[in-house]
């Protein structure tokens, strides 16, 4: 399966800080208003933290999970000034995060995975979640970073709903200069699936981006369609896919959330992708998506550019989160 890279680069860094600027510039300035007054965190402040948290789309559940290792630190200190609540506060984000996301900064690379007959078996990414969230983007990005480092890349257009999601794709495949597997409209998802799957092998392809329809509007078809999808690609790659890739989009907040519930419901969700947090205030989405579904965030969406798809790291993360 995959493995990971120590990566982090200065200039990855400078856009993830400009990325998460209004989520920083919201919170911190909600934050400080959480203190005015007080020189120590009492149950006053920490009610208000609550608020900020909640209003941060940090999400109700997760924002009770890190009140309460806050409220056991106070006890355990007796006095928490008012001047160390940033720092507490950071170290209790980085720890629920530590719980899903393991690792440092990374840079996913696919080891070669031979086949019994002693072949190189491609490593097989199916890609879910609704129309509009950046999922076709998010695919071509990720295409143009594996192409960057070297490895050979197969798309597959298995959004056969919409016509204009097959074009979209094609449009991200030209551009990244990779070959892309699609079919008429309508077509079967499976059989594009099947016929992706089938020229990667014999292309020799190291890695494969299957595209799906992004329904919620009938969730037991779109859990029978997945299923299938994943039935049929095994007859060709036999423990295909390896990942099952979820990307939300992260401006939508607490509907973030219900996404990810639907998605998790229907299909087993192996890692999150969450997009467009640089137009937004909304970064939070990030830390309680990840603490109530315990799925690693992968990827995080902090600019339009193609490198602007960056793997995700959590030390990385919190520290812009409250720079």
């Amino acid at each position: 399966m995959s493995f990971f890279k120590k990566i982090f680069s200065k200039e990855k860094k400078e856009t993830l800080d400009k990325g998460l600027e209004k989520t920083n510039t919201s919170f911190l300035s909600k934050l400080s208003k959480v203190v005015v007054g007080k020189s120590k965190v009492d149950a006053d402040v920490l009610d208000n933290l609550e608020e900020v948290l909640v209003a941060s789309d940090v999400g109700v559940q997760t924002t009770l999970k890190i009140i309460d290792r806050i409220e056991v630190r106070v006890a355990k200190d007796k006095y928490v000034g008012t001047d160390e609540l940033n720092t507490i506060l950071r170290e209790e984000i980085a720890g629920l995060l530590s719980e899903t996301n393991t690792g440092e900064a990374t840079e996913f690379v696919l080891p070669n995975t031979l086949t019994e007959a002693g072949g190189k078996q491609p490593h097989v990414i199916m890609v879910v979640g609704v129309n509009g969230v950046g999922k076709t983007t998010t695919i071509g990005k990720l295409a143009a970073q594996f192409k960057k480092k070297g490895l050979k890349v197969v798309l597959g257009a298995g959004d056969t709903f919409r016509a204009a999601a097959i074009d979209q794709l094609q449009i991200w495949a030209d551009r990244v200069e990779v070959p892309i597997i699609r079919q008429e409209m309508g077509s079967d998802p499976a059989s594009v699936a099947f016929d992706t799957l089938q020229s990667a092998v014999t292309q020799k392809a190291d890695v494969v981006i299957i595209d799906t329809a992004g329904r919620l509007h009938n969730k037991v078809n779109l859990m029978n369609e997945l299923v299938k999808i994943k039935r049929v690609m095994q007859k060709v790659v036999a423990d295909a896919p390896h990942e099952v890739l979820l990307v939300l989009d992260g401006s939508t907040g607490q509907n973030a959330f219900e996404q990810a519930k639907q998605f998790t419901l229907a299909t087993e969700v192996t890692s999150l992708a969450v997009t467009k947090l640089d137009g937004t205030a909304k970064g939070g989405v990030v830390i309680g998506i990840s603490d109530q579904f315990q799925i690693p965030v992968k990827y995080i969406g902090v600019g339009e550019g193609i490198d602007d798809l960056q793997v995700f790291n959590k030390h990385e993360f919190v520290d812009s989160f409250f720079k």
